[in-house]
């Protein structure tokens, strides 16, 4: 494509975390293409988070294929941030002209500028997956990764009145899209947030999907935790993120969330990939116990969880307060 494009279209990832992730490159588009149209395409379940990133034109929520090609029709470039044949060929039966992304899944006929990941993103933040596809299509990119976000105060007051009052609260998301070994134990969520929150007269709120309200449950008897697992809009989960001194969390799209807020997140990490899926942000700290078998990626452990199950509250806690006195954390 010789002229500048006026309008730029980017499917964006379907997991919040990835989401997250992918916002440094979409900044690297912006800077490209200044004068472009810049909007965003996006499942319900992530699109709202664009109201969160001012530097956007638009945002176009879709579900189901008819939908998607329809949100398409009419970008001069269409920009996949996600790696499946369905999405790139939503862009050719759209008709978008240009069509930039990772040749994956059998789709890099359908694009008109493919990308090969290097081996180098690996072992890597997935923020390098995304600009290194930018890059080996011919896009620039420049400066420090920005991966943050910019909560706005009608969220703010929406979460706000959601805690119910108090100046300082402990996070705790227990939840975990990908599999049950990723989880730590909720018990051990309640007995290192119910210590910090003590320490530091805070209270503990518990934020997830209807599918961690168990966790939610179990926090509220065991340290009077409270429970907002399947109460919030993403919006309003952006705000009480916001709002929270600390966050003690899974791999999780919430982790995501907060970090790129700014909130202090420590994580735990059991079988996913830490070096690259980790917190990224200046005030995180990651809690994970060495063990042979990690990372193995399995989403149910088949042997006895070790990576979970050895990791103690008392080190997490530790680690919240290294973090929350400036002793640790930084990027991963």
């Amino acid at each position: 494509m010789n002229a500048e494009p006026k309008t730029i279209g980017v499917r964006a990832p379907n997991w919040l975390g990835d989401a997250v992730l992918s916002l440094p490159a979409l900044r690297d588009l912006r800077a490209a293409f200044p004068a472009a149209r810049l909007e965003v395409v996006a499942r319900p379940a992530v699109a709202p988070l664009y109201g969160a990133v001012p530097a956007l034109d638009g945002i176009r929520e879709v579900k189901g294929l008819r939908a998607e090609v329809a949100a398409l029709r009419g970008f001069d470039v269409g920009v996949l941030f996600t790696n499946s044949l369905g999405t790139a060929l939503a862009m050719r039966l759209a008709g978008v002209r240009e069509r930039w992304g990772y040749a994956r899944d059998g789709r890099g006929l359908l694009l008109t500028r493919a990308a090969r990941r290097p081996a180098a993103t690996g072992g890597r933040s997935q923020v390098f997956y995304y600009r290194a596809m930018l890059e080996q299509i011919g896009v620039a990119t420049s400066g420090a990764p920005d991966a943050s976000l910019t909560c706005p105060e009608a969220w703010r007051t929406s979460a706000r009145a959601l805690l119910g009052g108090g100046e300082h609260f402990v996070g705790v998301a227990p939840g975990a899209a990908y599999g049950g070994a990723k989880r730590w134990p909720a018990a051990r969520f309640a007995a290192a947030a119910g210590l910090l929150a003590r320490e530091r007269g805070a209270r503990v709120v518990v934020v997830g999907t209807a599918a961690e309200r168990p966790a939610g449950a179990l926090l509220a008897r065991e340290c009077g935790a409270l429970d907002l697992c399947g109460r919030t809009s993403l919006p309003e989960l952006v705000g009480v993120l916001a709002e929270l001194d600390l966050l003690l969390t899974n791999d999780s799209g919430p982790m995501h969330v907060a970090a790129a807020l700014g909130t202090p997140v420590v994580a735990t990490f059991g079988p996913t990939d830490w070096r690259e899926t980790a917190p990224f942000g200046g005030r995180t700290a990651i809690a994970r116990e060495p063990v042979e078998c990690a990372p193995c990626r399995f989403r149910e452990c088949p042997i006895d969880h070790r990576c979970m199950e050895r990791l103690e509250p008392a080190r997490v806690a530790e680690t919240a307060r290294a973090l929350l006195r400036g002793e640790s954390g930084g990027r991963a």
